[in-house]
């Protein structure tokens, strides 16, 4: 997966914030802005910019020993360097301020806290798993959340929160529609905590919309150096009364974020003794480089299923990120254009870009980007999502179909699946696959 999760249901969180209070919350944000009251919001004062530099931020976990998303922020200001070569956005330049989260509680409300201060227009392109700490002063003074990583509850919830993607809950339910016709017996591995307690839900979402009873589930410590136990485990739950003539594989999940290699290992040396099983795993636990380090074809991902948000990074829709990584970041390590970290933050400046323009030669402020974006303003981002959306109008959008399981601002509910063949990961099928409905089969309220 993407490091340790925080998709929480409203019974293990006393924070957070119930779909009902959500969307009341909503209305009240829009209302505040339409009357230009005082609700903790000045219209037009966080980030305002009349013809000056644009101001905003991009905030990552960076030198920490769990998570780590360097890349996201690196490319920013790469971003930024490049946009500013072009003359910036409607002829304003963009200033990238970088916040390092990491990976703590703490951090996340300072960033939050000094992007504040520094009166940004928006957070963009960002990585934390603390919305409780970092949603409060965004809300507070009213500046947008855009193009999140998905790993927290909140960013399906707030009403500042704009997602391009559906997170984990989208890559594990469509995760396991598609291995429900493929798998015999399933086992999970995944984090002992109460993040990871969701995750065998949005699995089995997926598992028993196709017909396939629920995932063994193996719970492992999240920050171990090795995963014999959780490995033999797992493959037992798998193989168990297998194999007969003609019956499916088994398969193994692994969802340990960045420890998901460390599980690898000690699963490679495991799987010996018992019959062939297959792995499979969300984008984030495994990318290019990754396969590549652990042995390519020959290495323990060969032939996992992989479910991500977007095309492989060998598709053409990724060629005009890839020309701003060769003109302003060759040669930084730190970027790479298979992290779906950096393809996160490349479509949120795609998004934040193309609402920039819309507002012409208007000021450009917190309140202005977000009245656009809550006005319906449709973009597109080249194909790698859906045209993405959000309205706080009384209109239909696709988020009224997730409001009811916890969603609410979920606008994007559509996953790729790929597979590595030949030690490359490749796509699986054409186009993206809407998993709407099979979360809506998710209890996670």
């Amino acid at each position: 997966m993407t490091g340790r999760r925080r998709i929480r249901s409203t019974s293990h969180s006393q924070h957070h914030r119930p779909v009902r209070a959500t969307v009341l919350a909503a209305g009240a944000l829009v209302a505040c802005a339409s009357l230009a009251a005082g609700c903790g919001v000045v219209p037009g004062t966080a980030g305002g910019s009349g013809g000056g530099p644009i101001k905003v931020m991009t905030w990552a976990p960076s030198d920490t020993e769990a998570t780590n998303k360097p890349g996201m922020p690196a490319f920013a200001q790469a971003y930024a360097r490049w946009i500013n070569s072009k003359g910036g956005i409607n002829g304003r330049k963009l200033t990238v301020l970088t916040c390092n989260e990491h990976n703590d509680a703490v951090s996340a409300a300072k960033c939050a806290r000094r992007a504040v201060k520094e009166n940004v227009v928006a957070v963009v392109g960002s990585y934390s798993q603390y919305g409780d700490s970092f949603f409060p002063p965004l809300e507070g003074a009213g500046i947008p959340y855009i193009g999140g990583y998905g790993v927290t509850n909140d960013e399906f919830t707030s009403p500042l929160s704009y997602p391009v993607n559906g997170g984990q809950p989208t890559l594990l339910a469509g995760l396991g529609k598609e291995l429900a016709a493929d798998c015999g017996n399933v086992s999970l591995v995944r984090p002992d905590t109460i993040a990871g307690d969701e995750l065998p839900v949005l699995l089995d979402s997926g598992l028993t919309t196709g017909g396939h009873r629920p995932a063994n589930d193996v719970r492992a410590a999240d920050d171990a150096s090795e995963y014999s136990a959780q490995s033999t485990k797992a493959l037992t739950g798998s193989t168990s009364g297998a194999p007969v003539a003609g019956s499916k594989k088994g398969c193994v999940v692994p969802a340990l974020g960045d420890r998901t290699s460390t599980f690898m290992d000690s699963f490679r040396r495991a799987r010996e003794g018992y019959p062939a099983v297959r792995t499979a795993m969300a984008m984030g636990s495994v990318d290019q480089t990754v396969i590549d380090a652990s042995g390519g074809a020959s290495g323990p991902y060969e032939g996992s299923y992989i479910t991500g948000w977007y095309p492989v990074e060998s598709d053409a829709r990724w060629d005009a990120m890839k020309k701003v990584i060769n003109a302003e970041a060759f040669g930084d390590n730190r970027i790479d254009s298979a992290d779906a970290g950096v393809q996160t933050t490349w479509i949120a400046y795609t998004v934040f870009k193309k609402v920039v323009e819309s507002l012409g030669s208007g000021e450009v402020s917190a309140d202005s980007v977000r009245g656009a974006l809550n006005d319906g303003l449709r973009i597109p981002t080249g194909g790698l999502t859906p045209t993405l959306r959000w309205t706080t109008r009384d209109t239909w959008s696709s988020a009224d179909d997730l409001a009811s399981v916890g969603f609410p601002r979920m606008v994007n509910a559509h996953v790729t699946f790929q597979v590595v063949r030949q030690g490359q990961l490749v796509a699986a099928r054409k186009g993206f696959t809407d998993v709407t409905r099979t979360l809506q089969n998710a209890d996670v309220n």
